[in-house]
């Protein structure tokens, strides 16, 4: 294994999760000296290097408490997020607002309040965990979110450049965690994304594109919408009545 993380120290968010756990351990097995797991709800971890850490996406103060604890971090994986049973942008608006709240303002607000730590620490790697929902036309606020986090990971790219902070966009389509287990699709492993992503973050790549699906869709952005979108309608059918 190419060891990429030798003496980094890395913070996820979500880390109880099928991803996160997975971003928790493989950094220790590439090398990292620490990893902060921060969660929501205390997990289970037993590895020393591995420091639990409270932060809810939706707490307006939570993202400030976490960077006072973990100001040694170099690398931040934007990785929390939800996906609602019956989430649609034509449903309760309230709903919207929470997925929203989560998946693109607490995201964002972790990233600009862990932004100077990561400069303090010689710059860093922001990778934000994204989906190829954010280039389709499936009808969810999830989808919406990512779209809007994908946007705002351009433009912290731009904006941190000369902190000299590298930032990454991931983007996946299924993974086969517990989040998608109401879909059967096909889906590819947790572990495979994350290896993929740490991949990215050693060869300083912008975006990681981590299954054939997100890379074909990736490959017809260029095509125009009068095709793309036909498309994807029918790639859509198993998501969308």
């Amino acid at each position: 294994m190419n060891q990429t993380l030798d003496g980094r120290t890395v913070l996820v968010t979500g880390a109880n999760g099928g991803l996160g756990a997975q971003f928790v351990q493989q950094a220790l097995e590439r090398g990292a000296r620490k990893v902060y797991a921060a969660t929501r709800s205390p997990g289970h971890w037993t590895d020393p290097r591995i420091q639990e850490l409270a932060l809810d996406l939706t707490g307006r103060d939570d993202a400030t408490r976490a960077a006072a604890t973990a100001s040694d971090v170099d690398l931040l994986v934007n990785n929390a997020g939800i996906a609602p049973a019956g989430d649609s942008v034509s449903g309760p608006e309230d709903e919207l607002r929470r997925t929203f709240e989560t998946n693109f303002f607490g995201t964002l607000r972790v990233a600009n309040t862990f932004a100077p730590v990561l400069a303090a620490n010689g710059g860093g790697t922001l990778l934000n965990i994204l989906s190829a929902a954010a280039w389709s036309n499936v009808p969810t606020g999830y989808a919406a979110s990512k779209a809007a986090m994908w946007s705002a990971t351009n433009g912290l790219r731009l904006q941190l450049r000369a902190q000299g902070t590298h930032v990454i966009g991931l983007l996946v389509g299924m993974v086969d965690t517990p989040m998608t287990q109401r879909w059967d699709v096909p889906k590819v492993s947790a572990e495979s994304v994350v290896a993929q992503a740490y991949d990215g973050v050693a060869d300083g790549a912008l975006e990681v594109l981590a299954d054939e699906p997100t890379r074909d869709l990736r490959s017809r952005m260029g095509t125009r919408a009068e095709e793309l979108y036909p498309w994807l309608d029918d790639q859509l059918g198993a998501f969308v009545p």
